[in-house]
């Protein structure tokens, strides 16, 4: 029997009605996108290629001097207590820490009421203070490493951890002010005006009303200066020259002799360097992922 299909009122034949193959399997669609296998493929190797540096560190972290085994058995703590203990990496780990965390603080902060002044008020150059934060992203902080000596010099800064929260504070700030400007650009202003009406004063409807809703813009912006800190080494080699002021990334420059290199401990550094960081992408994943892409495309 020949079915037919009305629709708005003409007659479909049947024919032009798609019909799925022997077996129940329907044929791919020219919309049906590319096979499975072009899309894990691919991420398959970039997975692979990202992963092999990570187990080799950790193998030469837990195995033995002399030890060619391809697998982290039998493992040692050995090189681990070596750089905690006898290389100063609690030290260091505490210094990095500081740092980092005075980091966030300082830029989220700034980052936040700048961000807000540039979403809320319109004053004359806004536009080329705007233009001013973007170009500055690209002047490498080794031109400045001369100046900023100096000031800190001056301010008796050199061999403080100040000078580095400081100078990775000023860096940070350029694209954290632009992120979070654009993220309050897409919060109705409307909600602060009903807050007005109810009473509130400016200040107490931004803390009742827009900084709740800021969460995953502050979460990315602090996440971003936090690691950045973490990692950076040239602020902390040039402004702090004593051993007891250094952060883990010239710890493990120190590891690194003329004429030999001792892997094992090499790589133990780099597995207490890499934890924080992977410990706050893995719970912060979801709001920085939300923070960064509103921040980017909103206002």
């Amino acid at each position: 029997m020949t079915a037919a299909l009305v629709e708005e009122g003409a007659l479909v034949p049947s024919a032009a009605v798609a019909r799925p193959r022997k077996g129940g399997r329907r044929g791919r669609g020219p919309n049906d996108g590319p096979p499975r296998w072009q899309i894990y493929l691919p991420l398959g190797l970039y997975l692979l290629f990202t992963l092999v540096p990570f187990y080799w560190m950790l193998l030469f972290a837990v195995r033995p001097d002399g030890s060619t085994s391809l697998l982290p058995w039998p493992a040692t703590g050995a090189h681990f207590d070596k750089v905690w203990n006898d290389r100063s990496f609690g030290i260091f780990f505490q210094n990095s820490m500081l740092v980092g965390v005075a980091t966030l603080i300082a830029t989220t902060v700034v980052a936040l009421s700048g961000g807000y002044a540039l979403a809320r008020f319109r004053f004359k150059g806004r536009t080329a203070f705007l233009i001013a934060l973007l170009c500055s992203q690209f002047v490498p902080g080794a031109l400045m490493l001369v100046p900023l000596f100096q000031i800190f010099r001056h301010l008796q800064l050199i061999n403080s951890l100040w000078s580095v929260v400081i100078s990775e504070t000023v860096f940070q700030l350029p694209l954290s002010v632009i992120l979070l400007s654009g993220f309050i650009r897409g919060i109705p202003e409307a909600l602060e005006e009903a807050a007005w009406v109810d009473g509130c004063t400016r200040l107490r409807a931004f803390f009742a009303v827009v900084l709740p809703m800021l969460r995953p813009g502050l979460v990315a912006v602090g996440s971003f200066a936090f690691v950045h800190s973490w990692n950076h080494f040239l602020f902390a080699l040039m402004f702090l020259s004593e051993q007891d002021k250094q952060t883990i990334p010239v710890g493990l420059n120190t590891l690194i002799g003329a004429d030999s290199v001792d892997l094992g401990a090499l790589a133990a550094g780099g597995v207490i360097a890499a934890v924080p960081v992977v410990i706050v992408f893995a719970f912060i994943q979801k709001w920085l992922i939300t923070g960064f892409s509103a921040g980017a495309v909103k206002g």
